[in-house]
């Protein structure tokens, strides 16, 4: 355990960030595979892309990463 009080301030703020990551990325997860499934509606691939544009942009994933999973969900019929 940290001893300096900014050590556990950046302890408490990484926790924190860490679950806050680790929910939106569950979240985005799902979506994709709800809109890879065969049977998905357009409402699901919009779902998804929205997800995807969110977590580039707020750094969640690599910005590179998000257009070449929107770029397979629209070549996907």
């Amino acid at each position: 355990m940290p001893r300096i009080a900014s050590a556990k301030k950046n302890m408490r703020k990484t926790r924190a960030a860490t679950a806050r990551n680790r929910s939106q990325r569950a979240t985005l997860r799902t979506a994709m595979k709800t809109a890879n499934v065969e049977a998905s509606s357009p409402a699901d691939k919009l779902k998804a892309v929205q997800l995807l544009d969110r977590a580039a942009r707020k750094g969640l994933i690599h910005m590179n990463a998000a257009a070449r999973q929107k770029s397979r969900l629209a070549k996907a019929k």
